[in-house]
């Protein structure tokens, strides 16, 4: 089976029908026969797949395809981002490349809904607020700097669809796995400084917020998405009007020259390449914020549930998730202790517990958390690993905020893919 077609062929039958994907990989029978077929020829057919024995293979749950079957080639980019779409582009990094604890702009992750501006010169942007206020105002980015405090934070933002490639029954839309996440450093002004200079009116609940892109349509004067958010996480001082990424200007595919970073919420609320915010008395109505767009059912449904359009809800905060840095699946190591890292991180909360498995969830390792360089930064975690035999092993990892809430074993199905916040898994070969 050759590379990349084998891998996602794989994909492809667990997708399909995971109790068929079993039988035809490991045995007859589902759950309680598989188990048993792991002892025999099965475990060797399995350890001949990975290129190694297995020895906590008695803990595979069902339905799990090794992780170093599943890795695919990365598509060259932007310096190592995988490309999805290009029409609109849409761009993801691999996990081993978002190391870094500030995420450099070269590796921040592209999320377009249309056709991104020609002009982008800095000197002629202008900024329009308006609406449910008092003083409307048009600034340009000088006026920006000069009339508001100048401030800089490392924010995290994730596109909402981040990891709906695993999702069973797949869910349309950009099939995106673990690098729709960055967590670089942003220079601006607080969003709450501007709308109170321009006098947020009573009648305010809802921001909306317009960009220079342009409808893949080409229609005029079609939007490809604004979206917005309550008053409320408007005026938090980490949401910012950013004109800078990394302490340069913001690289044309991230918004430049002037964005929205909403952190802690899906990214389709930072809006890029940023002309308007305007203030509503009411929840905003701009494309991508009706129907089902960046909402999720209003309960737990069922894999390939129906559920009607008015059951679905906005999403606002991102939940609690991490992702394994170091090393990448296929790692090899001759023996000893490695040293595994990462990230994590928890939408509006921070994350209180990093803990990681090499045997299918049996036990758990704690790491070391580091707390966060500023509030809606991603936390740095790490660990030294040893593995007492040789053989394929996969790393889990699961992270727990601030309110216990740790992330699941398996994804919570919702028919547009959101909000897939279950544990990263990477494969190592020990020996």
């Amino acid at each position: 089976m050759g590379g990349k077609t084998a891998e996602r062929g794989l994909f492809e039958l667990y997708r399909d029908d995971a109790d068929e994907a079993d039988r035809l990989l490991f045995g007859r029978g589902t759950y309680p026969d598989r188990r048993g077929f792991l002892r025999g020829a099965g475990l060797a057919a399995m350890g001949a797949l990975v290129g190694a024995a297995i020895p906590f293979h008695r803990n595979i749950p069902a339905h799990f395809l090794p992780m170093a079957l599943a890795a695919e080639d990365v598509i060259q980019g932007k310096d190592g981002l995988t490309v999805l779409n290009d029409r609109p582009l849409n761009a993801e990094t691999p996990p081993h490349l978002l190391d870094d604890p500030i995420t450099p702009t070269a590796r921040h992750f592209v999320r377009n809904n249309g056709v991104p501006p020609d002009e982008v010169d800095a000197a002629a942007w202008w900024l329009t607020v308006d609406g449910q206020v008092h003083n409307p105002m048009t600034l340009g980015i000088a006026d920006l700097k000069r009339r508001f405090d100048v401030v800089t934070a490392a924010l995290t933002v994730e596109c909402g669809g981040n990891g709906r490639a695993f999702f069973d029954p797949p869910a349309k839309g950009n099939q995106w796995t673990y690098g729709a996440v960055a967590c670089s450093e942003w220079t601006g002004v607080r969003l709450a400084d501007v709308l109170k200079a321009a006098g947020i009116d009573d009648t305010a609940v809802y921001t909306a917020h317009v960009g220079a892109d342009t409808h893949l349509s080409g229609k005029e004067g079609k939007l490809p998405i604004s979206r917005g958010v309550p008053i409320a996480k408007a005026m938090n001082a980490r949401t910012l009007i950013a004109f800078a990424q990394n302490g340069r200007p913001i690289h044309p595919m991230n918004g430049a020259p002037l964005r929205l970073v909403v952190p802690g919420w899906p990214g389709s609320c930072s809006q890029k390449w940023l002309t308007r915010v305007w203030l509503r008395d009411r929840v905003h109505d701009g494309p991508k914020m009706t129907g089902t767009s960046y909402r999720v059912p209003n309960r737990t449904v069922a894999p390939g549930e129906q559920v009607d359009k008015k059951d679905f809800v906005i999403i606002e905060a991102m939940p609690v998730k991490s992702l394994i840095t170091s090393p990448a699946t296929g790692h090899r190591i001759a023996g000893g202790a490695l040293e595994v890292r990462g990230h994590a991180w928890a939408g509006d909360r921070k994350v209180d517990a990093v803990r990681l498995s090499i045997d299918f969830g049996a036990t758990w390792i704690e790491t070391v958390l580091d707390d966060p360089a500023n509030p809606h930064a991603w936390q740095n975690w790490r660990a030294s690993v040893a593995f007492p035999w040789p053989g394929y092993y996969e790393i889990w990892a699961r992270a727990i905020d601030s309110e216990g809430i740790g992330q699941p074993h398996a994804i919570a199905w919702n028919p547009k893919g959101y909000l897939n916040n279950s544990m990263h898994r990477v494969a190592v070969t020990v020996g």
